[in-house]
C-alpha cells in the first residue's frame, strides 16, 4: 500500500498553521465522512448543469454502499485526504470496460474528486490525482479519462495539470 504523507499550510480566518496531510486507501469506516463530500459534489453539479445532474433523491445515500465497495475493490481507486481528525477530501475511481471495437479494452474512469473548501489551493486534489493515475499504472489500465463539467474551469485546469488532454465533448439537448 502506498501512502504519501505532505505538508500544506492551511490558511483560515483566525490563523495560519502547518498541517501533515496524508493521502491513503479509503476503507468502509471513511465512508460516513465522504458522504457529506458526496453531497457537496452533487450540489455543485446540479447548480452547474441541472438538465444533466438532477438526481432521484439522496446522492449520499445512493453512493453510500457502492463506496463501501469501492473500498474493497481490486478495480477501483478510492483515496482519500486525511487531515488527522477528519478527512480533507477524495477521489473514486474504477476500471471500466470499453466497447469491444478499440483497441484499448479497459481504462480507469475518474468519477469523482473533492476536496474541502478550507483545504483547498495547497495541491491535494493533484495529489490525490497522481497518486490514482499511479495505481491504475500499477494495475496495468492503459488508459485514465475523465468527465468535467463544461462549466467547471477548475477541474479542467486541475486535469491538465495532472496531464491529462481534453479528448471528446459531451453534447445535451432536453427533448421534454
Amino acid at each position: 500500500m502506498h501512502r504519501i504523507l505532505f505538508c500544506v499550510l492551511c490558511v483560515s480566518a483566525v490563523s495560519s498553521y502547518n498541517q501533515a496531510m496524508e493521502i491513503r486507501a479509503a476503507t468502509g469506516e471513511d465512508v460516513p465522512q465522504v458522504i457529506p463530500m458526496v453531497r457537496k459534489i452533487a450540489g455543485m453539479h446540479q447548480a452547474l448543469d441541472p438538465a444533466k445532474y438532477t438526481f432521484r433523491s439522496d446522492p449520499g445515500d445512493m453512493y453510500r454502499s457502492w463506496l463501501v465497495g469501492q473500498s474493497k475493490s481490486k478495480r477501483a481507486v478510492f483515496l482519500v485526504a486525511d487531515a488527522g481528525e477528519k478527512l480533507a477530501g477524495f477521489v473514486v475511481a474504477t476500471i471500466v470496460d470499453e466497447i469491444p471495437i478499440y483497441q484499448v479494452e479497459k481504462v480507469g474512469f475518474i468519477h469523482d474528486v473533492w476536496v474541502e473548501e478550507d483545504y483547498r489551493h495547497e495541491g491535494i486534489a493533484r495529489q490525490m490525482v497522481t497518486l490514482c493515475v499511479e495505481r491504475f499504472r500499477e494495475m496495468g489500465v492503459p488508459q485514465v479519462r475523465c468527465d468535467t463539467s463544461w462549466g467547471n474551469p477548475a477541474a479542467r485546469e486541475l486535469f491538465a495539470r495532472c496531464g491529462f488532454r481534453p479528448s471528446t465533448v459531451e453534447m445535451l439537448i432536453e427533448l421534454g
